[in-house]
């Protein structure tokens, strides 16, 4: 596989319930482009249709949905001058399945390696006061800190550079994206 990199591309990732969305949201209202996580939607189709692809039931299955939509997501949005922001990057997909204890196959390992984001990459860091469960979300607070500190290992065995998004409200957490990206 050839190395595409996207300098455009910027990855926010972090544990569950830190933030990502609702900065998103907050950045899509500033007319940034996002790409929202795959995971949660992925869910919400399961519980609809009775599929079993969900984390609780067969983490690799769901893996592979999240990981067949995070490459088309990068494919489909070619070099441009205008940042694009992703809720969570391919990398995330190699997190989460060595957070299960299961081997990320060949192909999720080389989109990894291959397939290259800005090499800064946003990561919110746990924060128990805004964190909270939902249907899709059931993982406890100690999950959600796992979380963070794999898909910090993961990014950073990439060769990204974490940038930690400050705990502070939304309007000034996009600011502060704003100022690193440096538009």
């Amino acid at each position: 596989m050839k190395t595409i990199d996207r300098n455009n591309f910027f990855v926010i990732t972090g544990g569950p319930g830190m933030g990502k969305t609702t900065l998103l949201e907050e950045m899509e209202r500033r007319k940034y482009l996002c790409i929202p996580e795959t995971g949660r939607q992925i869910i919400i189709d399961q519980l609809h249709t009775n599929g079993t692809a969900l984390p609780w039931k067969s983490p690799l299955r769901f893996a592979e949905l999240m990981f067949k939509q995070a490459k088309a997501d990068f494919m489909d949005y070619p070099e441009r001058n205008q940042p694009v922001l992703f809720d969570r990057g391919i990398p995330d997909i190699s997190g989460y399945l060595k957070l299960n204890n299961i081997q990320p196959p060949n192909e999720i390992t080389n989109a990894a390696k291959y397939l290259r984001y800005h090499p800064i990459v946003f990561i919110t860091p746990p924060w128990e006061e805004i964190y909270k469960n939902d249907s899709e979300r059931k993982q406890s607070f100690a999950e959600a800190v796992r979380t963070y500190e794999m898909m910090a290992d993961t990014y950073k065995k990439r060769g990204y550079q974490l940038l930690e998004i400050p705990k502070v409200t939304t309007l000034e957490r996009a600011d502060f994206m704003i100022e690193k990206i440096g538009i």
